[in-house]
């Protein structure tokens, strides 16, 4: 029995998804830079063909303003270079007009035909300090003009940002029916909200499974306002052996020669760092033994040199899949790991635990991606 009611209630299947470090993170040892593993066109294009070929379902591609790849950039770049995993692309929502936005996610569905999945974010804006309030209000703007670009023959809206009347859909038309999936993380009240009125996946950082479920709880009560539910996903490092005491050991030596001035430094400079969800990630470290463990087999240790998800699963091959079955009992369909350096832990996991998983495509299995060639302006429709 889940914790609460999910969309995918008689899904079997997990979409397993990895993470490409668009955003200068990868490290064999946390906070110490390594030339080799910055954030280039070419590093974080072989992590995600890594992620293909081990056989993850989905890939995501981070947004911040720091040294790396521009986000819906780099999804395009690899469109051509992909053939079956789908990619999740965080967007800031307010970055670009949302028609315009409309129009370029329509277009990397098409070049990605129907492998599109969207992270909707709401954070500052580099060199911006906006009201929470208003950058939610930003989001759900932004959310509601993208859905009818998706859905509708005209957009006409009027809100607190953005008005516009009577603008063709035409060039903004998606691959899927209906558009890209939306994913969405955010603990405070307006966050929820927002997710429950329009999103699909509701994304969580690593916590106790006891706080994990209180989010869903939070989560489920917001969709069920608008009489929704909603599906779950967990956002996790992950550090993988063939014995406890192997991964035990990696965990230990990640951190074995971190400057926490330097941590410090690197969490600071993310956009998302004085965020609520954040403090719950520094909570959490704060509550853990002097091991880092919040949990058994939950090391809070690459919190000390991360913004953001903070905590690893760790553990031998068979504990790691004792704890993500875990997670799918209480609920969860969806999950993005990483690990450090994230080619190597993509292929230790991949090798490892992901063919013990039954995987699949979240937009496949909500009947999102059409068989064929939609009839589309981009797709085989009129053109006019």
């Amino acid at each position: 029995m889940t914790v609460v009611p999910i969309t995918s209630a008689d899904l079997d299947a997990l979409e397993v998804s990895w993470f490409s470090a668009l955003c200068s993170d990868d490290y064999r040892y946390l906070g110490v830079p390594d030339g080799a593993l910055r954030s280039s066109w070419e590093h974080c294009r072989d992590i995600l063909l890594e992620a293909e070929k081990q056989g993850f379902r989905n890939i995501l591609c981070p947004s911040s303003y720091q040294v790396g790849e521009d986000t819906l950039s780099f999804v395009a770049g690899c469109a051509p270079l992909t053939e079956r995993v789908n990619m999740l692309a965080a967007v800031r929502c307010g970055e670009m007009q949302p028609i315009m936005l409309a129009r370029t996610i329509a277009t990397l569905d098409h070049m990605l035909k129907g492998r599109l999945t969207v992270n909707i974010i709401s954070s500052d804006f580099p060199g911006e300090k906006a009201d929470s309030s208003f950058r939610y209000q930003r989001s759900r703007e932004v959310v509601e003009i993208l859905k009818q670009a998706w859905t509708e023959e005209t957009i006409n809206y009027t809100g607190e940002v953005y008005d516009f009347k009577e603008v063709s859909t035409d060039p903004a038309q998606p691959y899927q029916t209906g558009g890209p999936l939306l994913y969405f993380g955010g603990y405070s009240p307006p966050a929820l909200d927002l997710c429950g009125q329009h999103c699909d996946v509701y994304l969580m950082w690593p916590e106790p499974k006891d706080n994990i479920k209180q989010r869903m709880k939070d989560a489920s009560e917001a969709a069920a306002k608008y009489g929704r539910t909603l599906d779950y996903g967990l956002r996790v490092h992950i550090i993988v052996r063939d014995t406890e005491a192997e991964a035990n050991e990696y965990a230990e030596s990640l951190t074995s020669i971190l400057d926490d001035d330097y941590g410090k430094l690197i969490r600071d400079r993310a956009h998302d760092s004085i965020s609520l969800g954040v403090a719950h990630q520094a909570k959490a470290r704060e509550l853990a033994d002097k091991f880092g463990y919040i949990e058994p087999h939950l090391w809070t240790g690459i919190g000390r040199a991360r913004s953001g998800c903070g905590a690893a699963l760790v553990g031998s091959t068979d504990q790691v899949l004792s704890e993500i079955e875990a997670y799918q009992k209480m609920g969860i369909r969806s999950f993005i790991f990483s690990g450090y350096p994230h080619i190597d832990e993509c292929i230790s996991f991949g090798q490892r635990v992901l063919p013990q998983l039954k995987t699949c495509s979240l937009p496949e299995a909500y009947g999102r991606v059409p068989a064929e060639t939609p009839d589309t302006p981009l797709g085989v429709g009129d053109r006019h």
